[in-house]
This record gives structure tokens, C-alpha cells and sequence, in this order.
């Protein structure tokens, strides 16, 4: 809603500005006949023409960028192929390397981060373990399962997948009451 008013609002001061700059150049140019006495004489003249084309040329940018459409997608990595372009949006490919790795058990509260480079690409995950299984084991798994599942599903080759350990969770504890 903010960003639809003040789209408004500058197209509102753009259109303003412009009429105004282009009223100001008619008159001190003499196109529009009226008695306008600038005492010091020509260079008054040419330095309040300049300053009305100046405004003038900068109400016409705002007023193009009041007009013009967002263009600004969403990051995506494009593959060409033989049959035409495609984009898969990164948000796409976190909640696949996200689902990927929810396969793995004993891994909860993920979290994922694409980067793409020149390699391919480069996941980050973040998870918390329950603390049962081995680490190297478990990281280990997250980084096959990762990798293959987004690699086999997008084509996009990775090339590296790197497992953060935030936590451990804390399981549950019972005390046995003895009455």
C-alpha cells in the first residue's frame, strides 16, 4: 500500500514540477509574451532557464519511474535449453535441498541458503540434531541426500554442500516416581 501511494505522490510532484519548469521556459524565453524584469540583466536569464530545464528533465525522470512497472523479480538461476529458457527460483531450490534433508533422521529444525557461483551451486544447511547419531555420520548423509536430490531434480550441478550443527534438542527426560 506504501509503495502504491508513493508511486502517487511522485507522479503527482513529477507532473507539478514539469508543468511549472515548462511555464517558467516559455516565459523567460519570451515564447509567452508577459512583462517579467530580471534586474541583473542576461546572465539572471540564462542561469533561471537553465534551472527550469534542469527541473524540467528531472520531472520527466521521476515521472517515467512513477510509470514503469516493477521489474524486480525474484533471484532465480536460468538454464538454457534446446527447447527454450528456464528459471528455477532459489526459494525453489532451498525447499528442495530443505526436503532433501528432512529425509535424514535424527536432523530437525532445518534451515537452507543458496548461493550460486561459478562452480554451481552452494548449500547451506543449518539443522539441529537430536543427539542420538553419530555427527560425521549424519552431516555426511545430509550432504549425499542433498546433493544428489537437487542435482537429480533441477539439473543445475552443486557444487557444495556445507552442514552447520546449530544445536542439539533436548529430548525429553522422565523421572520415575517411586511411591
Amino acid at each position: 500500500m506504501a509503495k502504491i501511494l508513493d508511486r502517487l505522490l511522485l507522479f503527482l510532484y513529477s507532473l507539478s514540477i514539469g508543468i511549472l519548469s515548462v511555464i517558467a521556459i516559455l516565459l523567460l524565453s519570451g515564447a509567452i509574451s508577459d512583462t517579467i524584469e530580471i534586474p541583473d540583466g542576461p546572465g539572471a536569464y540564462i542561469a533561471a532557464i537553465t534551472i527550469a530545464v534542469i527541473l524540467f528533465l528531472l520531472s520527466i525522470r521521476f515521472f517515467y519511474i512513477s510509470l514503469r512497472r516493477d521489474r524486480a523479480s525474484l533471484p532465480s538461476v536460468d538454464q538454457r535449453t534446446e527447447y527454450g529458457d528456464i528459471q528455477i527460483s532459489m526459494e525453489t531450490i532451498e525447499n528442495l535441498s530443505l526436503k532433501a534433508a528432512g529425509k535424514v533422521k535424527g536432523i530437525r529444525d532445518l534451515k537452507s541458503r543458496i548461493r550460486v557461483s561459478q562452480a554451481g551451486l552452494e548449500i547451506m544447511i543449518r539443522a539441529v540434531v537430536d543427539g542420538e547419531h553419530s555427527l560425521p555420520l549424519l552431516t555426511t548423509e545430509v550432504q549425499r541426500q542433498v546433493h544428489d536430490f537437487v542435482q537429480e531434480t533441477t539439473g543445475i550441478p552443486v557444487a557444495d554442500v556445507s552442514v552447520y550443527i546449530a544445536n542439539l534438542t533436548q529430548s525429553p527426560s522422565f523421572k520415575s516416581r517411586v511411591e
